[in-house]
């Protein structure tokens, strides 16, 4: 299988799981949707899983080199907020470029799938471990407790999936007549405010 013919087995992957779940998908409808023979799926991924560990493999490896060339960028001696709003913007515009992958990743652990989840354990980790390295150098006031922390994190965490969680309420928000770009840019805004919002709360105690 040539890497041209891979690429649209994959593809067509992202675009069923995405829209059918996992199960809900065969190796026919792939093959049927990338328009090659089911056996070249079988011959070169072995079967569904196998080609979702490649899907995953891809997307994460990619995702988390990005994170650490982000995490890199920025000197450690550097404002800890400038650091995280470019970890931010790498993160949001990562997960809209692959929006149907994310979108997929995301439902599919809201359901709790055991087999996606134990694909991901690791990347899941070292995603929460960046993040959460960034975010308490921002949040490290004694005037909050490790639970209000932890708790805040949480919903930090959470900011950076909704829009990919909730794919039709997306939909409805951009609507037909609004630029996406431009609502990426306003959502991204929107997280940064509120860290500034939690900052100038933990200067004021």
């Amino acid at each position: 299988m040539s890497q041209r013919t891979k690429d649209k087995v994959a593809n067509a992957a992202v675009h069923l799981f995405y829209l059918k779940g996992f199960h809900g998908t065969s190796v026919r409808d792939i093959a049927s949707n990338a328009k090659v023979n089911v056996s070249m799926i079988s011959y070169y991924f072995k079967n569904k899983q196998g080609l979702l560990e490649y899907l995953i493999i891809e997307y994460y490896e990619t995702y988390l080199e990005k994170l650490e060339a982000a995490q890199k960028e920025m000197d450690s001696t550097e404002n800890p907020k400038n650091q995280m709003n470019q970890l931010i913007d790498t993160i949001i515009h990562y997960k809209h470029e692959n929006h149907q992958f994310t979108g997929f990743i995301q439902r599919e652990l809201s359901k709790d799938n055991v087999l996606v989840r134990e694909l991901l354990v690791t990347y899941l980790a070292k995603e929460k471990f960046i993040l959460e390295e960034g975010f308490y150098r921002l949040i490290n006031s004694s005037s909050h407790s490790t639970i209000e922390k932890e708790m805040l994190f949480f919903q930090f965490y959470g900011l950076l999936h909704i829009p990919f969680n909730m794919s039709y309420e997306w939909k409805n928000i951009v609507g037909m007549n609004r630029s996406t770009d431009l609502y990426i840019e306003t959502y991204k805004r929107s997280i940064k405010n509120w860290i500034d919002t939690l900052i100038g709360s933990e200067k004021a105690q």
